[in-house]
């Protein structure tokens, strides 16, 4: 694959779908560029013109034609600086104001208008691609919060979808693998005790982006069981969350102990229930879609 290639069809697909390469922006006279300016105006009640030109990248003569032609519209007014004299302070007028409100409101128009195509599924299905997207070009933003939640219809499929797709994608694992994370969760679907069974998802920004069950192994002992988690929502403390919120249901249901089973490959989890108080209690040889793994059985006292 030409990844430069695919870039590059996306930016043109999307200023396509947004409009971008229109004469104006959701048909008004001004550009997206004279639109992004309104936009951080109407945000902050004045503003430094250097700290706009610095804050969307502009062209020093390219922003003063802007705020010009704003001026001569009666959109902004623009004085001297009372602690220096050499900058220029700009604010947006009433009608600069009643200006942004009608873009801002057409845009938000257009935006709905788009969704409204879209079923719920891939509405978020969207805003999690760019909320990723945001994510990977901006790596100094600010972390994303989560939620730890209980399942909602259509998430138990995202459960096996997710195990199937990222254990094949990252370690090989074939059908026999998902076939086994269908039928625990088929189990627990149709079998499962609230009193004493629970599963959790972890969402991010709208979509899932994690998960874990509690499941019954006999009277006196749990099973933490399929805890999975994004790699986009890796980092976040959504692992570690997600096998505390596991372990505390264990003790209020009343069972003794927690146990699980997983792998030895399995790095970033085997931390996450080593710091969470598990201990390894046995390791037994095993097979994986023709490839040899170890077994690991993890126990904790509750």
């Amino acid at each position: 694959m030409n990844m430069v290639a695919e870039v590059r069809a996306f930016n043109r697909f999307y200023t396509e779908v947004i409009g971008v390469l229109q004469a104006g922006m959701v048909d008004t006279a001004y550009s997206l560029t004279e639109a992004r300016v309104l936009f951080e105006l109407a945000t902050l009640e004045s503003a430094e013109v250097s700290a706009i030109r610095d804050l969307l990248d502009l062209d020093p003569g390219y922003l003063s034609r802007i705020l010009t032609k704003f001026e001569a519209e009666g959109l902004v007014s623009r004085e001297r600086s009372a602690e220096d004299g050499r900058r220029q302070v700009v604010r947006l007028t009433a009608e600069g104001r009643e200006t942004f409100v009608t873009l801002d409101e057409r845009s938000a128009a257009e935006v709905r208008a788009l969704l409204a195509t879209l079923t719920e599924d891939d509405r978020r299905r969207l805003v999690a691609s760019m909320t990723t997207i945001r994510g990977l070009l901006t790596p100094q933003a600010r972390p994303v919060p989560y939620v730890i939640r209980a399942p909602r219809p259509g998430d138990l499929g995202w459960v096996v979808h997710r195990h199937g797709s990222l254990y094949s994608q990252e370690y090989g694992w074939g059908a026999a693998f998902e076939a086994l994370v269908a039928r625990v969760v088929a189990d627990y679907a149709e079998r499962h005790d609230p009193e004493r069974e629970a599963a959790w998802i972890a969402e991010v920004e709208g979509a899932p982006a994690g998960c874990v069950f509690c499941m019954r192994k006999d009277d006196e002992t749990a099973q933490l069981r399929l805890l999975l988690v994004e790699p986009s929502a890796r980092g976040m403390g959504v692992g570690r969350r997600l096998v505390e919120e596991c372990v505390a249901f264990a003790r209020r249901a009343g069972y003794r102990r927690i146990m699980l089973w997983t792998r030895e490959n399995l790095t970033g989890a085997r931390l996450i229930y080593g710091k969470a108080g598990f201990v390894l209690a046995e390791r037994r040889a095993g097979e994986e879609s023709g490839k040899p793994v170890v077994d690991e059985i993890w126990t904790l006292d509750l």
